[in-house]
């Protein structure tokens, strides 16, 4: 599958998704996204790679060892990754093509704000049980 940022500078590829797909409601994803939520999913490392315009990212460490990655161009986020974690976190919104798999849950909701609509999928205060 191939991901690209809203300029096109920028381009990725993975094999394919190796986590759960979920909505975060953090604060930090937010703000850095300006939306209610972002939907994200976890692929493996050696899943994952740059295939163009890799000098062009930009990034913001938003807590003690998380990097967000964006296009210095056009400000897309396109995922977020922890030095030395075996996934990076992938916005799916940043895909190209239908990946395929759906969002399974919400996590972070202590963190929504009033003007946000509830919906049908499990929601939790944080991460989901078992994470």
């Amino acid at each position: 599958m191939k991901g690209s940022c809203a300029c096109g500078a920028i381009e990725y590829e993975i094999d394919r998704i190796d986590m759960p797909v979920s909505h975060c409601h953090c604060h930090s994803c937010r703000k850095t996204h300006a939306a209610a939520f972002v939907t994200t999913a976890g692929v493996l490392r050696e899943h994952f790679r740059w295939a163009r315009g890799e000098d062009k990212l930009s990034n913001y460490e938003s807590s003690p060892g998380k990097l967000r990655r964006f296009c210095s161009l056009c400000g897309c986020h396109l995922l977020a990754e922890r030095t030395g974690a075996s996934a990076v976190i992938v916005r799916m919104a940043t895909l190209d093509e239908d990946p395929g798999v759906r969002a399974q849950y919400h996590i972070w909701a202590e963190h929504d704000v009033a003007w946000l609509q509830d919906d049908q999928l499990a929601v939790y205060p944080q991460w989901q049980p078992g994470r």
